[in-house]
């Protein structure tokens, strides 16, 4: 993991472990998430469209045996979810800002349960521009809800009704490689959701997706 990625991400989760430090946490948070997605903006900045669909380590066992494109649906949908669905219980920026349409994506899922030249063709038929579009406005509602919690809402769980509310939006798929999904989530209290998908989990995806630049 790359050096300076894992210090602030080692600090973020030590700050928001206490009441006196956790709004530094999330400062801390901040500026990881600024610096992760300054890389973003660099793959677009510097692949041409076939990159984005490019799979060069597919069969690979790690994340870096998708594609780029397919990774930022991947790490944003499931922020939107967990943000949304789980922790502000609103509904989720795909739905609210017709996404689904605008992207011109074939699934609302996270996408764990595609494999292979699924993924290939899933990415093939993004639109760059408005999925970029979706991860700003994302990152941007999900630290607009963490400036609202306070360090009471950070030891909370996911009730049980959330979870079926979860379930009905149909947004983690049932295939085996995903239903696991909403279990993981759900035996978490906030803080542990803050620890993964809002900072580890990108962190694994972008730099695979730095790994597969790197390869083309």
């Amino acid at each position: 993991m790359n050096k300076e990625w894992s210090e602030l991400n080692k600090t973020m989760q030590s700050q928001i472990g206490r009441k006196t430090e956790y709004k530094a946490g999330f400062e801390t948070l901040h500026q990881l998430r600024e610096i992760l997605m300054n890389e973003l903006i660099t793959l677009k900045n510097e692949l041409d469209r076939d990159s984005f669909n490019a799979m060069p380590y597919a069969g690979a066992d790690g994340y870096h045996s998708k594609s780029v494109a397919y990774s930022i649906w991947h790490i944003f949908r499931i922020e939107d979810i967990v943000a949304h669905t789980l922790i502000k219980n609103d509904e989720q920026v795909f739905f609210s800002r017709e996404y689904q349409r605008r992207i011109n994506s074939s699934i609302i899922t996270t996408g764990n349960e595609l494999s292979g030249g699924d993924i290939a063709d899933f990415s093939r038929r993004l639109d760059l521009d408005e999925l970029y579009a979706y991860i700003f406005e994302v990152r941007g509602s999900t630290e607009a809800i963490l400036s609202q919690l306070e360090y009471t809402d950070l030891k909370k769980k996911i009730p049980p009704d959330t979870k079926e509310r979860l379930l009905s939006l149909n947004v983690v798929s049932s295939d085996e490689k995903a239903a696991w999904l909403v279990d993981y989530w759900c035996g978490k209290d906030i803080r542990g959701l803050i620890k993964m998908p809002f900072s580890r989990h990108w962190i694994m995806h972008i730099e695979a997706c730095q790994r597969i630049r790197k390869k083309l």
